[in-house]
């Protein structure tokens, strides 16, 4: 789940649902996650909101006023074949089911959500949006680092780092929100070798060292983070 949370940082989602009390509480979690959610309260709505904002993943109530959730995603599907939906209900009556697999969606989910199968859901439409892990620095968006091919980048250029380098800096983007204590470097990118305070401090200079902006902060006898 984890891996889902930070791939969610770059996408935009647009939410419809008529039902405040469930919108709201989604809306916290999703908001929370992703870069942008777009909030809809019917299919006609949504539709504006769709060709406006064009998101990456739609989730839609089937049941809405004025246009529901089955008219809304045709509307979309006459001109977006590949943009992942996901259809919510409260029922489950093969006549929902069978117009909303025509729709080529990627999941269907029964009332009540659960976070567990929200992020379940949100990771089979990222699987088909076929995305890169990559995430970009909170107190710099000029940096971002990808996961799978394991590159730093400053803007569009790529930041050369040896082995311990590109582990330390990949643990602290992973963890931009909290300091990452000593122990915790030593056990994950030391491992079984000792780390001494002398061998910590020169990964952490030769790292600021190449970085074209100093992003790593030391809170002493704690740890370090991303500031």
């Amino acid at each position: 789940m984890k891996n889902v949370k930070l791939q969610l940082k770059p996408l935009r989602i647009l939410y419809a649902e008529d039902e405040y009390g469930i919108r709201k509480n989604i809306l916290k979690t999703l908001r929370y996650y992703t870069k942008e959610v777009y909030e809809a309260t019917n299919g006609k709505e949504a539709l504006e909101i769709y060709f406006e904002k064009k998101p990456d993943i739609i989730l839609s109530d089937i049941h809405m006023p004025i246009m529901d959730g089955i008219e809304f995603i045709k509307e979309v599907r006459k001109v977006d074949k590949t943009t992942p939906v996901v259809m919510i209900t409260a029922h489950t009556e093969k006549k929902y089911l069978l117009e909303a697999v025509e729709l080529h969606m990627e999941k269907y989910m029964i009332k009540p959500i659960n976070t567990k199968m929200l992020f379940e859901t949100l990771g089979k439409c990222i699987d088909s949006l076929n995305i890169e892990e990559i995430i970009k620095l909170e107190s710099d968006q000029d940096f971002t680092y990808n996961f799978g091919t394991k590159k730093l980048k400053y803007k569009e250029e790529i930041i050369i780092l040896n082995k311990k380098e590109l582990r330390l800096i990949e643990l602290l983007i992973r963890n931009q929100n909290r300091v990452v204590p000593y122990q915790e470097i030593q056990d994950k990118i030391w491992q079984d070798q000792v780390m001494t305070d002398s061998a910590l401090r020169t990964v952490v200079l030769h790292l600021r060292k190449k970085l074209p902006k100093n992003i790593i902060n030391n809170l002493s006898g704690i740890g370090y983070k991303i500031d």
